[in-house]
């Protein structure tokens, strides 16, 4: 009977490790339908401003075309320079300036949201790589700011990190899976901290909220797969779930903090470097 069981932990074991991957897209490609709608509206505010510039220019375009024509018909000097101020040449040379430097960081804000949204989105990852943190966290930031702008202020309090071993993108959903829940503690208006430190051969990052805390009763289930306190139909109770298996994959650990009424702090923690790596720098010794 005992060998029976063990059979059935092993082989749930194998399959729970088969489809870690397939959940791991599914969570990642939920989070990326969730984030949509508020990439959009990002998306949106500068497109519209770059299109009603480009709307613009065409009309300043329209009149410098007449000027530059002008000069082949005008009989003296005076008559293009009258031509140049009734067309209020010189308003025009200074506005098309500011249009085009505005539509210039317009089409950069948008650039920066769609490589953020793609590095996000890669499912499979293979090679662990040397990465800075920071930034990775600031690309999760940016993805989500408008989901967080009008739930929180956002606070960054970084030290100083060397590079870290990881895969960059699985760091990303952790990272943004924790300042979701964050933002999604929080009833009113509060405040999300995302801090960093560094102590010996690991490193940490952490978001703290302001938010409801977690109930005793409700922290030993928290990375439980399908657990979670949301009404039916607003989430899955896979995020902290997966989290807690990327960062195990990583050879870390995620601590906990929190309070009723006062807010929680999810710390995670994960080697510079990877143990088999370590290992070969010290056979190479």
């Amino acid at each position: 009977m005992q060998s029976n069981d063990a059979d059935r932990m092993s082989q749930l074991l194998c399959d729970l490790k088969q489809a870690n991957p397939q959940l791991l897209q599914s969570e990642k490609l939920a989070a990326i339908g969730q984030l949509a709608a508020g990439v959009a509206h990002e998306i949106n505010n500068p497109v519209g401003y770059v299109f009603s510039n480009l709307k613009t220019l065409a009309e300043y375009v329209r009149d410098l075309l007449c000027i530059i024509d002008a000069t082949d018909q005008v009989g003296s000097l005076e008559e293009l320079q009258a031509l140049k101020q009734s067309l209020d040449y010189d308003y025009i040379r200074d506005d098309a300036k500011a249009l085009i430097a505005e539509s210039e960081e317009g089409i950069e804000r948008v650039k920066s949201l769609i490589t953020a949204l793609k590095d996000f989105s890669h499912i499979e990852e293979d090679d662990f790589v040397f990465v800075d943190l920071h930034h990775g966290l600031d690309t999760t930031l940016h993805l989500a700011n408008n989901e967080l702008k009008y739930k929180a202020e956002v606070i960054k309090e970084y030290a100083t990190l060397p590079h870290v071993e990881c895969l960059p993108s699985q760091v990303k959903q952790v990272a943004l899976n924790l300042l979701t829940n964050a933002s999604q503690a929080i009833k009113n208006h509060g405040v999300i901290t995302l801090r960093t430190g560094h102590e010996g051969e690991r490193i940490w990052f952490e978001v703290s909220d302001t938010g409801c805390g977690i109930p005793p009763e409700h922290r030993d289930r928290l990375f439980e797969p399908f657990f979670t306190t949301k009404p039916i139909g607003e989430g899955t109770g896979l995020g902290l779930a997966l989290s807690f298996s990327i960062v195990q994959k990583h050879g870390g650990q995620i601590e906990i903090d929190s309070e009723v009424g006062q807010g929680s702090t999810f710390r995670v923690w994960l080697p510079i470097k990877q143990p088999r790596r370590v290992e070969q720098e010290q056979g190479q010794r």
